[in-house]
């Protein structure tokens, strides 16, 4: 069962909750929460989805970087009650339901793109729409649209490799025989 974070406690007021329904990987979730419940906290501590991180809890970090309806957002930035009825992908909704790896998962593992992993997931989310979005065309755009995202361990060089990796095998994997 998911754990709940205690409720702030303040003198007086009373903050009334409000529903919401977020599809997250692809299953609708309903929730009641206070209005100023950001995101990165209804995904952690309503649901239970621990793999989006909360680094510097300011939007700095990108480790809660999840995509909104493709989109990449810090979740630590955002409300949950903003969200409502949209389209949310978390790191647990990237591999298939068969637990083949997402294309970017597979690639961060061939490159090592991952040392104490704490990032990984913000990583993961943002790489898949970098590839996306087309913002692959060298390493230094590659660079440009991860810079949101930031790795203490320093494991830049082999993100950008799996990043660059990734887009290559896409464009790849779309091209049917008469195109080659």
């Amino acid at each position: 069962m998911p754990r709940t974070r205690p409720r702030a406690r303040t003198r007086g007021t009373h903050v009334p909750e409000t529903k919401v329904t977020l599809k997250v990987n692809g299953t609708p979730h309903t929730l009641t929460v206070e209005p100023r419940v950001t995101l990165v906290r209804a995904l952690r501590d309503h649901l239970g989805l621990t793999g989006t991180k909360i680094g510097c809890d300011r939007g700095e970090c990108g480790a809660c970087t999840v995509l909104v309806e493709g989109r990449r957002v810090t979740s630590c930035m955002t409300l949950a009650v903003m969200q409502d009825g949209r389209e949310i992908t978390t790191v647990e909704g990237l591999a298939g339901a068969d637990g083949e790896l997402h294309p970017v998962q597979a690639a961060f593992a061939e490159h090592d793109a991952f040392q104490c992993g704490y990032c990984t997931p913000g990583q993961l989310l943002s790489a898949v729409a970098c590839v996306a979005e087309g913002h692959t065309r060298d390493d230094d755009e590659i660079r440009e649209w991860m810079s949101g995202n930031l790795c203490r361990c320093g494991a830049y060089p082999q993100i950008v490799a799996a990043v660059r990796d990734t887009a290559r095998r896409t464009a790849l994997a779309g091209r049917t025989d008469g195109d080659a």
